[in-house]
């Protein structure tokens, strides 16, 4: 882990994430390490992204970044938290640097705030979370298969215990959402569908894993294709899938469209 000082703190969007005012980064890397992260290849080095999981910057003037804002507040802008890292990995437990950016944004600003994280931290937030106005958590929640979960995600918590954290989130009464992106191989849709809809969250975004696009961090495309191929799943069995868990949850959005501010129902 090192410390590193940012040039600023909230960055205009675009692309996919266009319908929103600025996302917001508390670290650079991510000690979770999904293999097939695309944020892996904004690192500025090869070393960097070959050793995706294994390091991370913590933006160590994040806050000082933020209370700059204080002269202008944010009003009504969309932020969303975070678009290349997750602001709940492992160190932030100690560090609470995600944590007090959510208080100056409660204490100075007005904003509509989307969380993404994969992470049960987020938990902790809960008694902040409850004071925003306009929020909304998005927990990452791949497949029910700790098969697959251990090859994609080696590094991450359970996906069984994300779904814990997002319903004592929503349960909190804090607008909340599962977002299945990108959504692995299952082992029975059908049983998933229903632990998801168990949670009370009626809110979900699913997107394709696309196996021909992009590149895999640390060499692990080869054998990520084959345990895909081993699995047989493609674009077909995908839809199969997809169709099934929409017989539980009827709300199930997909890709941009589901991602996008008004769509989440926060803006």
């Amino acid at each position: 882990m090192a410390y590193t000082d940012a040039s600023s703190i909230l960055t205009p969007t675009k692309g996919f994430l266009s319908s929103y005012d600025y996302s917001l980064n508390p670290y650079s890397g991510c000690s979770f390490g999904c293999n097939y992260c695309y944020a892996a290849f904004f690192a500025t080095t090869q070393q960097n992204r070959d050793n995706w999981g294994y390091w991370i910057k913590v933006k160590d003037n994040a806050l000082q970044l933020l209370t700059k804002w204080r002269k202008k507040p944010l009003i009504d802008k969309v932020i969303y938290l975070s678009s290349v890292t997750d602001p709940y990995q492992p160190v932030e437990r100690s560090l609470k640097l995600t944590r007090q950016l959510l208080q100056e944004l409660l204490d100075y600003h007005q904003v509509t705030l989307l969380i993404q994280t994969r992470s049960p931290l987020v938990t902790r937030d809960i008694d902040l979370l409850q004071k925003f106005d306009k929020v909304q958590v998005n927990m990452t929640v791949t497949t029910d298969d700790e098969t697959v979960r251990k090859a994609f995600e080696p590094l991450c918590p359970s996906n069984k215990t994300r779904l814990k954290a997002i319903a004592e989130v929503h349960q909190a009464g804090v607008e909340s959402c599962i977002s299945l992106t990108p959504l692995l191989p299952v082992a029975s849709a059908h049983t998933f569908a229903q632990q998801m809809a168990n949670t009370g969250i009626t809110k979900y975004i699913a997107q394709n894993f696309h196996m021909g696009k992009g590149k895999f961090v640390a060499n692990t495309r080869e054998d990520a294709l084959k345990m895909m191929e081993k699995m047989g799943w493609n674009d077909q069995k995908y839809r199969e899938t997809i169709k099934i868990l929409r017989e539980y949850l009827p709300e199930l959005s997909e890709g941009k469209d589901g991602f996008s501010a008004k769509k989440v129902g926060i803006n």
